[in-house]
């Protein structure tokens, strides 16, 4: 499993760090949660050696391994940050993960969606969930039968929206049943997927904290960072001064939710 490791020294909370549809190993926010006094590890989560091609069926068991290796440097407190479907594998660990004490996610699902590309077989459809737990499917909301028609680059925040209606309820995150604390980073002008619509879902399942910008997109900036160059692909929405805005806001509540004492 490809890993990069951020060490602080003497440090007591580790995080994993989850990028989104890329999958990708992030280095950068892992240096920069280390920069203040954090530990932090990223990892590849699927397309790797080993791995399922696509994110599909991708067990949680990949993220647990992950925070064995990470408990494994000393920390006595574990969070997870995540992206996207990286922020919606964070949600569903610390639904599985007891030791999961604190969860950050940005432009956050609040349903387990099919499968983007193909899985362990090569196959792509018929679509099968997300992830896997224990071997067994995580219930998913399909998606619908029309895709975007426009672009690209191309807005799939009407496609979501139309899912979202009609997601069977057993899809829905079950965040109630995680005792670790939540906090939710959405924009308002979020055109990949409505992901402050999906916040205030799961804001109705249990206590959690949401920092929302109105006209961030789908890519909050924390600071220091800089803004990803545009997709010719696919449309995100906000700007990097509004997504840089909401990083902002967010950053002062992400590094003091992480470092809080262990329980």
């Amino acid at each position: 499993m490809e890993t990069c490791l951020a060490v602080s020294d003497d440090a007591e909370v580790g995080v994993l760090v989850l990028a989104g549809s890329s999958g990708r190993a992030d280095a950068g926010r892992c240096a920069l949660l280390a920069a203040h006094g954090m530990t932090a590890m990223s990892i590849r989560w699927f397309g790797g050696p080993g791995q399922t091609p696509g994110i599909c069926e991708v067990p949680l068991e990949t993220f647990v391994s992950a925070l064995d290796l990470l408990a494994a440097t000393g920390v006595s407190r574990l969070a997870v940050l995540g992206l996207s479907k990286g922020a919606e594998a964070a949600l569903m660990l610390a639904c599985v993960e007891p030791r999961v004490q604190a969860v950050v996610a940005l432009s956050p699902s609040s349903v387990v969606w099919a499968n983007v590309g193909p899985g362990p077989d090569g196959v792509t459809v018929p679509y099968r969930s997300s992830w896997t737990w224990r071997g067994q499917p995580v219930p998913f909301a399909p998606y619908p039968a029309e895709w975007p028609a426009e672009g690209p680059p191309t807005s799939f925040r009407a496609f979501y929206e139309r899912g979202l209606a009609a997601a069977p309820p057993e899809a829905a995150i079950p965040l109630e049943r995680t005792r670790a604390e939540v906090l939710l980073v959405a924009g308002g002008d979020d055109l990949m997927w409505p992901s402050l619509t999906f916040a205030d879902a799961l804001a109705e399942r249990r206590e959690v904290r949401i920092v929302s910008h109105p006209s961030a997109g789908h890519r909050p900036l924390f600071p220091g960072e800089a803004p990803p160059p545009p997709s010719p692909s696919y449309l995100y929405g906000g700007s990097p001064e509004a997504d840089a805005a909401l990083g902002a806001t967010a950053w002062p509540s992400i590094v003091d939710m992480l470092n809080q004492p262990s329980a």
